[in-house]
């Protein structure tokens, strides 16, 4: 039997749903069963090759909709979950009971934990670890922002090891251990202890470069950082350079890309109004009422850029109209 497992790929949730998914499949759905995981990325044009629905059965975790006949389980937690008004309407109609939806959980990890729990007799306990640190991750539940860019717990610094790699064959190595070792053991392992170093260097240069390019007006920061292989950089650093800022609008690029992120600080001095996941919808994007992105293809830099001074534009008439 094989499993193919789609997953949010150089995302801490989606990893960690892949391995919480594989490992309550293992144990209540049946265990003679071998799991391939593949990442996807959000991408300018089809984010999905129906070809690659090649498994026994196709499961989506942490990423949007496919109405494909092929995929058998899904799971999702985002705002933006759905490409299309007709996947949506599919969605609704599907009696499977295989596939999950639900904006309000902070992770995709976490949602997936409870529906085994509850509709499949999976005992979360032993996924406890990772299920609290990535809705500490993904929810940004940080006490504040002095933690989320230290980097300290096992989870941050694996996180910080998901996010940039570009190696599909790490994380493919990586997510069976999620689901059956501590974090601080996973840490350890042959194959991620080396990468660190050279990563917290990178980290520690990121505050520098963010510390001399955010441009911070009417509660709204704006940084470029897409000259620079910085696209996998921490996202609180620019609130923890600036604690005043309620909003942020980055740009940066890797080798498929250009990235607009949008978020919004979550200890921010007044609570942010505007639904980041709504505006970058218009621009083909998506995510949460709290902090979404866009993807433009690598050779539209320029229209990144306007979409990204627009939206910078729009956040800080928000503030300024707020009473």
């Amino acid at each position: 039997m094989r499993v193919r497992v789609f997953y949010h790929d150089r995302c801490f949730d989606g990893a960690s749903s892949a391995a919480v998914f594989s490992r309550f499949y293992r144990e209540r759905i049946r265990d003679d069963v071998d799991f391939v995981f593949t990442g996807l990325l959000h991408r300018v044009g089809a984010l999905f090759n129906e070809d690659d629905f090649d498994g026994d059965e196709n499961a989506i975790v942490d990423f949007k909709y496919s109405s494909s006949p092929k995929i058998t389980w899904w799971f999702d937690h985002h705002q933006s979950a759905f490409l299309t008004p007709a996947d949506a309407a599919h969605f609704e109609r599907d009696q499977s009971n295989r596939k999950f939806y639900d904006p309000d959980f902070k992770s995709c990890t976490s949602l997936i934990a409870l529906v085994a729990e509850q509709r499949f007799g999976f005992d979360p306990a032993s996924v406890a670890e990772l299920v609290k640190w990535t809705d500490i991750i993904d929810g940004a539940l940080y006490p504040d922002a002095r933690t989320a860019v230290e980097m300290r717990e096992p989870a941050m610094r694996l996180t910080m090891v998901i996010e940039s790699t570009l190696s599909s064959d790490l994380l493919s190595r990586l997510i069976p251990l999620l689901a059956t070792k501590p974090l601080a053991a996973v840490l350890q392992e042959p194959f991620i202890e080396p990468l660190l170093p050279p990563l917290l260097e990178r980290h520690h240069r990121s505050v520098v470069v963010l510390r001399e390019r955010t441009e911070l007006k009417d509660g709204t920061l704006f940084f470029d950082v897409s000259d620079l292989e910085l696209e996998g950089y921490n996202k609180f650093i620019p609130y923890y350079l600036h604690p005043e800022a309620i909003y942020s609008v980055g740009l940066s690029k890797s080798s498929f890309r250009v990235k607009v992120s949008v978020g919004s600080n979550p200890w921010a001095p007044s609570e942010p109004v505007v639904n980041l996941a709504k505006i970058c919808e218009r621009y083909g994007g998506g995510g949460h009422a709290r902090v979404g992105a866009i993807s433009f293809d690598v050779s539209h830099k320029d229209r990144a850029y306007k979409a990204a001074r627009e939206i910078v534009d729009e956040l800080r008439a928000s503030v300024r109209a707020k009473p």
